[in-house]
């Protein structure tokens, strides 16, 4: 994901929060899927990566640099 993040910004102009956007929320509801992944709220599945970075935007930026500290599927640890 960091890849595809990294292109968009890149590539095709645009800012981190747009491909992150891009990336959660609106894939989500491309796939008819809106109401229960793509985001943080209440009853949805709490897929999530926290990363290692100072801002969101470092993400984008910092491809091929491994950033994920903790990842979490439905809202439980999966990896420290």
């Amino acid at each position: 994901m960091p890849m595809i993040l990294s292109l968009a910004s890149t590539q095709m102009k645009m800012t981190p929060a747009e491909a992150i956007t891009a990336a959660t929320i609106n894939a989500a509801y491309s796939l008819n899927r809106g109401g229960e992944i793509g985001s943080l709220e209440p009853g949805k599945r709490a897929d999530f990566v926290i990363h290692d970075c100072h801002d969101y935007r470092e993400i984008a930026y910092f491809f091929g640099v491994r950033h994920p500290r903790a990842v979490y599927i439905e809202g439980k640890s999966v990896h420290p």
